[in-house]
């Protein structure tokens, strides 16, 4: 299946072909060859554990999962520096917030996205996505206290709802009651699309002043209503189903690349694209209760 998450553009996260040939399948050793040193082998064999991702040295849920976790804790440790250093100038001489963390951790996890996408074909390297963890931190930091400083009590709001929606999903996904579809799929890459582009040209026409504050502009497109309704909070719950169907593509993209038998380094990308897909959520939605709540 397909993801629009690049992070999962890597054959081994893609499904494979056909089957290996299975020449000599049903082939036994005679019952007599078969010593009782043999036989005590097996039994122990099958008696023992299960190896996990260090034994095999392959990629395993379990192991992407922790791996998820450790990354999420290197995101959190930046968000609070970023946090703490958008605010450290607020005073009553100098109100206004440092925006200078949100834009370089901006533009740093930007790059390092770039080249954890671009260089994981031929190699993982966790280093470059725990960098990349670091500098989303700082930016996920700075723009929640730019947003906590205008709008009171907005982070703890949009993180509970993060976590809501992301437990929903994934309680749904290990049930097997939501599973992603190559319809579905498509649908939600030609929403992407469009997003992308509706994105963009909100960003052009408030570049250009279509949009100010005297016409309830502070979104742009986003500010603007239908039957006193936002836009930015139609299209809010909009994006955050896409979203949340996008954390079922990155989980079902996981699975595959635990069936294929990928290395175990694979799973520190695995747990890079939800760390994306989630940081997307959460952003979508503080913005979607910033619309609301400037309204």
């Amino acid at each position: 299946m397909a993801s629009s998450n690049p992070a999962f553009n890597n054959p081994a996260f893609q499904e494979r072909g056909a089957a290996r040939s299975t020449s000599g399948v049903g082939l036994t050793p005679p019952a007599a060859q078969t010593s009782a040193a043999q036989t005590a082998q097996l039994e122990g064999t099958f008696a023992a554990p299960p190896a996990g991702a260090i034994e095999t040295g392959r990629m395993t849920v379990e192991d992407t999962v922790y791996k998820t976790i450790a990354l999420f804790a290197v995101l959190l440790v930046g968000a609070v520096a970023g946090w703490l250093w958008t605010m450290a100038p607020v005073s009553t001489t100098n109100p206004t917030p440092s925006m200078a963390p949100w834009l370089i951790g901006m533009l740093g996890g930007f790059i390092l996205s770039m080249v954890v996408i671009f260089t994981s074909r031929t190699k993982v390297r966790p280093a470059l996505i725990f960098g990349y963890a670091a500098f989303e931190g700082l930016f996920v930091g700075g723009i929640s206290a730019y947003f906590e400083y205008i709008w009171p009590g907005i982070v703890m709001q949009a993180t509970l709802a993060t976590v809501v929606v992301v437990g929903v999903t994934l309680a749904l996904f290990a049930s097997g009651k939501v599973r992603a579809s190559a319809r579905a799929t498509k649908i939600f890459l030609i929403a992407m699309v469009g997003y992308l582009v509706f994105g963009l040209l909100n960003v052009v026409l408030m570049m250009f002043g279509v949009f100010n504050d005297a016409n309830g502009g502070a979104f742009g497109i986003y500010s603007q209503k239908i039957a006193g309704i936002p836009i930015g909070l139609i299209i809010g719950v909009l994006v955050v189903i896409m979203a949340a169907y996008s954390l079922v593509l990155d989980f079902d993209q996981v699975q595959q690349g635990v069936r294929n038998g990928a290395a175990r380094q694979f799973g520190w990308l695995g747990g890079f694209g939800i760390m994306v897909t989630v940081v997307w959520l959460y952003l979508e939605i503080l913005r979607m209760l910033a619309v609301l709540r400037s309204n």
